[in-house]
């Protein structure tokens, strides 16, 4: 009786052995299904988000790095010595912006910002409804860069090439 036990439950358990490897292999490749349309996702977002600057500013290449560095406050000028000051937009574009090149969330990043204010490091960029509002400001002050979406109108500003 133990033997046609046995016999019967070693296909169930084959059976469930082959179903946990077919479940294995579909939540890898989900995973990596994931991680493919992240990527995507994160270019697609490069592409439409733009990094202006004023006509003074002398870089015409910034990398992520330093676009970090400048948007979270750690460092106010360039390595060619160029004084920036960013400026936030308060749009659609911002959430775009944040993903791409700063990785942070909206809620994380204003609270690094207002840390630094609370220590007297700095404060809080000013920020501005949109793009048209942005563009202006940045042609009138020398040393801002901000970003818009790639479509919105920004003749007479510098556009940084993100490295």
């Amino acid at each position: 009786m133990c033997k046609m036990l046995l016999r019967h439950l070693q296909p169930e358990q084959g059976r469930r052995e082959r179903i946990r490897v077919k479940e294995s292999t579909l939540k890898r490749t989900t995973y990596l299904l994931h991680f493919a349309a992240s990527v995507l996702v994160s270019s697609a977002l490069h592409a439409q988000v733009v990094i202006i600057a004023n006509e003074n500013v002398k870089t015409s290449e910034i990398t992520k790095e330093q676009l970090e560095e400048i948007f979270t406050g750690k460092v106010t000028t360039l390595p060619d010595g160029s004084q920036v000051v960013p400026l936030l937009n308060g749009g659609t574009a911002h959430g775009s912006f944040l993903k791409a090149y700063i990785g942070k969330s909206d809620a994380a990043y204003l609270a690094g910002w207002r840390e630094l204010s609370f220590q007297g490091k700095t404060k809080l960029p000013k920020t501005f409804d949109g793009d048209d509002a942005i563009v202006e400001f940045v042609l009138d002050h020398p040393g801002t860069i901000a970003y818009i979406w790639k479509p919105s109108p920004h003749k007479g500003c510098k556009v940084l090439t993100v490295k």
